[in-house]
């Protein structure tokens, strides 16, 4: 991040009046109640705004929480009719989407009272203030309540935490019709006999593979490869699993035209046309700050429109902080809620950094892809001279016991030192075994060292020590369990 401004210098114990610093809040999801909790406690006031329906943002009620739960339902569903197992019978399961969605929801309900809800039942020094905020100037917020009255709210300091929104490509015929994005895929209750995902990326392929696993033909398109910004491994391997299961992959496409007949979909392509029943739109996220009126309070913003911070997620203004997917940050709830934190000590007179170096990131299809550090191109680009391995999941024992082998491990670390800098997977249990690679580079773990370490037997994270071994040793040459 860049340092776009210095850390206030004001004393955080004073403020204009004779209270305890006022705190205010834009968002109510995750950066923002990590700010409000720690604000709290450290003794501040906290007023948080939210013009939605619900408070929680977007991971607890239509991202994060939802989309495990309807993956994994799929990926139950699929087991039963693809699995590898004698003696256990296949069978094609009879799918209820609606009590799939219904269930789904109680939980999405169950985890925003237990950690939203309730934490304001339970904390007075939390304010929910219930409207649509902007900036009248860099002190004060204007906000319009639901029967349109308007109110204003000053602070001694301010935190954005506004969150993003689905971007929708500029393409011909598409507004006019009845696309979903992931919001409307996740609660629909029928599953559609064909669907094209647009899109190459997180959302996109998880939703495409939950789909597909639930019974549809699934159609993907990418404007580009699929994880662009990942290994180029990483993508290919992908595309061929996604392939074996049935999906249609077409990479570098882009619809010219989208029309909708009133029952169903076509999208012009320059490969042909693709007639669809229903259409998810998973072409990333766009910053919610538009909507602040940041101008008005001097806040900067980049060419995106995400809000431009620094370390210590102040933002232009000083006395303004930002944190989450309205930022250049990471879109990772787990950036947000530790960058809100961060923020609030920040504000409180503390001076703590966000370290964003190792930050490990999971794509929960099946098998999940993980990556955690610097890919070998980025190595590059940084002057660092590297090297890195692929282990095959033919050569991790507990993979051949699972009767899955699809996918690789990676590692890349630097050619003098033999510091690991970078892991990249895909593996049945990725997100479980990424944060070993994530400790490692953390504490500037040697190949040789990692490849020393006593791994449990069979495990699929063993398969990071195998893959430390191959940098000198040919592992298919090794007893089971080999030291």
């Amino acid at each position: 991040m860049s340092d776009c401004c210095a850390i206030p210098s004001e004393d955080a114990a004073s403020n204009s009046s004779t209270g305890p610093l006022h705190v205010a809040i834009i968002g109510t999801g995750s950066s923002a109640f990590a700010a409000a909790i720690k604000a709290a406690e450290k003794g501040a006031r906290v007023s948080i705004v939210e013009f939605a329906d619900v408070i929680g943002g977007t991971c607890v009620n239509v991202g994060c929480v939802p989309s495990k739960i309807m993956i994994r339902g799929a990926h139950i569903a699929h087991l039963q009719s693809h699995h590898h197992f004698d003696g256990v019978p296949l069978n094609a399961p009879q799918i209820d989407r609606k009590a799939m969605v219904t269930q789904q929801q109680r939980w999405v309900e169950k985890l925003r009272y237990e950690k939203y809800e309730r934490i304001l039942e339970n904390n007075p020094d939390i304010e929910l203030i219930r409207g649509q905020a902007k900036f009248k100037d860099a002190k004060t917020l204007l906000i319009e309540k639901q029967n349109a009255e308007m109110t204003e709210l000053t602070a001694d300091r301010f935190l954005i935490a506004v969150g993003a929104r689905p971007h929708i490509p500029d393409i011909k015929g598409l507004l006019g019709t009845p696309y979903w994005t992931s919001t409307e895929a996740l609660v629909a209750d029928a599953i559609p006999q064909t669907l094209t995902v647009l899109g190459g990326s997180v959302v996109a392929l998880e939703l495409a593979q939950a789909f597909n696993h639930l019974g549809s033909k699934v159609t993907l398109m990418a404007r580009s490869r699929l994880l662009s910004k990942a290994e180029a491994e990483t993508g290919d391997a992908l595309k061929s699993i996604l392939e074996d299961e049935g999906i249609e992959v077409q990479l570098n496409t882009v619809p010219n035209e989208i029309r909708f007949d009133g029952k169903q979909f076509s999208l012009t392509t320059d490969k042909g046309d693709v007639v669809c029943e229903n259409l998810l739109v998973a072409t990333g996220r766009r910053s919610n700050a538009d909507r602040l009126q940041l101008n008005k309070a001097g806040v900067a913003v980049d060419a995106s429109g995400s809000i431009v911070i620094n370390d210590h997620m102040q933002t232009s203004v000083k006395h303004i902080y930002a944190a989450g997917d309205c930022t250049s940050q990471p879109q990772f709830v787990y950036v947000a809620a530790a960058a809100g934190t961060r923020a609030a000590r920040n504000m409180m007179g503390e001076d703590v950094a966000i370290n964003l170096s190792v930050v490990p990131k999971v794509v929960f299809t099946t098998p999940q892809v993980a990556s955690v550090g610097l890919t070998e191109n980025e190595a590059m680009k940084e002057g660092i001279d590297v090297e890195s391995r692929l282990l095959t999941l033919e050569n991790v024992p507990r993979a051949l016991a699972n009767m899955d082998t699809r996918g690789f491990i990676k590692l890349v670390a630097e050619k003098n030192t033999g510091r690991i800098v970078g892991c990249h997977l895909i593996a049945s249990e990725g997100g479980e075994m990424i944060q070993s690679a994530a400790l490692a580079i953390s504490n500037g773990i040697s190949i040789e060292t990692l490849a020393n370490q006593l791994f449990p037997y069979l495990t699929m994270v063993e398969g990071l020590k195998l893959c430390a071994q191959t940098f000198n040793k040919d592992v298919s040459q090794l007893s089971c369990c080999a030291g």
